[in-house]
C-alpha cells in the first residue's frame, strides 16, 4: 500500500492527522503531510478509515 495526499485539494479538517499520526501529520499552514508513504501493515485499517473520512478527498491509495 502506498499513501498519496493532493495538498491542493486538502481543506486542513486534520481528521487523517487524528485518525493515523504516524502516517499523517499538518503543515504550518495546516495542510496534510504523509509521514509514511508506505506504512506498515497494522497501520492500514486506521489509514482506511482516515482516507474515507477526508473531507476533500485529497488521500489516495496506491497499491
Amino acid at each position: 500500500m502506498r499513501v498519496t495526499a493532493d495538498r491542493d485539494r486538502c481543506v486542513g479538517a486534520g481528521q487523517c492527522t487524528l485518525l493515523s499520526p504516524e502516517v499523517f501529520d499538518q503543515d504550518d499552514d495546516g495542510l496534510v503531510v504523509v509521514l509514511r508513504d508506505e506504512p506498515a501493515e497494522d497501520l492500514h485499517d486506521e489509514v482506511h478509515q482516515a482516507i474515507d473520512l477526508c473531507p476533500s478527498r485529497s488521500l489516495r491509495l496506491a497499491d
